[in-house]
């Protein structure tokens, strides 16, 4: 634990940029479900350098936290922190780590608290010498102690709990490729699940790839119906009470994925009060 405090210390200067975002910002935390009247967590404003949010995806491995994350990062102008790319890149980088958290997720385990606030920490102080005003974290927090952790650190505004039922995350999962010339990312999952038993049916079209990364597809390593299983199972073992901790604290926004980014998209932006803004936005381009 006084390593986690040590590691946790090095990134409390991101504490003083979570203030004086908050001071200019009115934010409201109490999140009513998707389909209920949206909600203003910051006031909307012209300027998109003087914003900032500070907001956390949750959601199971697979549920499309990235590419939820990485819209409304764009589309606000805040960064996208992915703890999923931070392992990644350090993977590849023959860091310290690598060879240890190689295996680790061979294994399909979830990477200790003590290595995933260590490379956070490195990337909340890069991004503040950078002046980043804000940030979307994916991925993170995962357990309670992280959460108390980060709460210490900085003020989270709103929590995004995105929802999907397991048998479409594992489809999901199963399908996901990546071009290994580019990093795209694609799936080639094709789901249609009729409703049942007072259950919605889903439909979700694969996103392919360019006819160029046809050849050049791979399967992440971890992406095995064995592994996969594995990771939902300690996911909902373990996040849970993460859920239960940002929920009692009046900032969790559960949304249900009603289908693939067409139809869940919308959807979201309307959770957020933002889909008005996405209008100007484009009509400003």
């Amino acid at each position: 634990m006084a390593a986690i405090t040590r590691l946790a210390k090095r990134a409390f200067v991101v504490s003083s940029l979570a203030r004086r975002c908050l001071s200019s910002s009115v934010v409201n935390c109490h999140a009513p479900p998707h389909d209920a009247t949206p909600f203003r967590p910051f006031p909307l404003r012209e300027d998109s350098s003087k914003r900032c949010v500070q907001w956390v995806f949750l959601g199971c491995p697979g549920v499309g936290k990235g590419t939820y994350a990485s819209r409304l990062s764009n589309l606000l102008g805040v960064p996208h922190i992915a703890t999923g790319d931070l392992v990644r890149d350090e993977l590849t980088s023959s860091g310290p780590l690598s060879s240890q958290l190689s295996e680790i997720v061979k294994q399909g385990q979830l990477v200790s608290d003590e290595i995933i606030i260590s490379l956070l920490s490195k990337r909340l102080v890069a991004g503040e010498a950078k002046g980043d005003l804000g940030f979307i974290l994916d991925g993170f927090p995962r357990t309670i102690k992280q959460a108390e952790i980060l709460e210490g650190v900085t003020d989270i505004d709103l929590v995004i709990n995105l929802k999907l039922r397991e048998d479409v995350l594992l489809e999901k999962c199963l399908g996901r490729r990546i071009c290994n010339q580019c990093g795209g990312n694609f799936n080639v999952a094709s789901i249609n699940i009729k409703a049942e038993n007072g259950s919605p049916g889903i439909i979700m079209a694969p996103l392919l790839p360019p006819e160029n990364c046809i050849s050049k597809l791979i399967t992440r390593s971890d992406d095995t119906e064995a592994v996969v299983k594995e990771r939902l199972r300690i996911y909902n073992e373990m996040t849970q009470p993460v859920e239960e901790f940002y929920r009692s604290r009046g900032k969790l926004l559960e949304f249900n994925l009603p289908g693939g980014i067409p139809e869940s998209w919308p959807k979201l932006l309307h959770a957020l009060n933002l889909d008005d803004y996405e209008d100007k936005r484009s009509a400003a381009a």
